[in-house]
């Protein structure tokens, strides 16, 4: 573990993620199905080999750290780094029964961390939450190699993901109004800006940087699962724990505005993602 004792630069992050944690963590399996695809988008784009070093930047429970770790095979390596105890904590139980030995963990602040030296850097939507992401993509940058790669998924602008913004349409009228949030602040939208995100790395000294958009409708299973999953994280989860009374009207808003959505393969709803590569 490398977090500082202070939190260091990102501790309110910290604080979040330790706290909300176990909510992620027993919505593990959606969570995963819903942004699988995403993610190996991501990693077609970063092109893996068998034998490398590889970083896993916000790996949650694990998910793509061993997906990962089944590319590199077993001559190569990848750590996962996350800020948050009870998702590592199902991650190393997850490598430990996939006899993944070659998948390890450590609880850090990616913008800080001493990194062993790597191949190539990855993220599944666990960069956008870094108070100074210069410094933090600095930090990356300096632990890989000179031909280092780095690839990672991030949303594009809220507007565009519908995936988001219908569950959270229908609790509006239920809500008091709240303010958006500062420009640019951490948090899961922070890098919809391509400029932006291109200047930061930049900054952080990489090059060859594309940014490219990816369009692809994903899903959380069946209508049921999709519903829980809106009730208990993101900012429908957040509406409700600050207004717990409201949970019945709450919940049939989500499950109306999500049952004409529902298939055959689940309930489906557009995405809007950058897939970004950099050297």
């Amino acid at each position: 573990m490398s977090l500082p004792d202070d939190g260091g630069p990102n501790a309110a992050q910290i604080a979040y993620w330790t706290s909300n944690g176990r909510t992620w963590v027993a919505m593990q399996g959606a969570l995963d199905a819903q942004l699988r695809d995403l993610g190996l988008a991501a990693m077609a784009a970063l092109g893996v080999r068998e034998g490398e070093r590889l970083i896993d930047i916000g790996c949650g429970c694990g998910d793509t750290t061993l997906e990962l770790a089944r590319r590199v095979a077993g001559g190569g390596s990848v750590l996962g780094a996350d800020i948050s105890a009870p998702m590592l904590e199902v991650a190393r139980r997850r490598a430990g029964e996939l006899g993944l030995g070659w998948a390890r963990f450590v609880e850090a602040d990616a913008q800080i961390h001493d990194f062993e030296p790597a191949d190539a850097a990855f993220s599944r939507f666990g960069v956008m939450f870094f108070a100074d992401p210069a410094a933090a993509f600095a930090n990356i940058r300096g632990a890989l190699a000179p031909a280092g790669r780095l690839a990672f998924v991030c949303w594009r602008a809220l507007a565009e993901n519908h995936w988001m913004t219908i569950p959270m349409g229908a609790v509006a009228p239920l809500l008091p109004p709240t303010p958006p949030p500062p420009p640019n602040a951490p948090g899961p939208f922070a890098f919809a800006d391509r400029d932006r995100v291109h200047g930061i790395l930049s900054e952080a000294g990489f090059t060859q940087i594309a940014i490219e958009p990816h369009d692809q409708a994903i899903g959380q299973r069946d209508l049921e699962t999709t519903v829980r999953t809106s009730l208990n994280v993101g900012p429908v989860g957040a509406a409700l724990r600050e207004n717990p009374l409201l949970k019945a009207p709450i919940t049939a808003a989500v499950r109306a505005a999500l049952a004409p959505h529902a298939g055959a393969d689940g309930v489906k709803l557009p995405s809007a993602t950058w897939i970004v590569t950099a050297r």
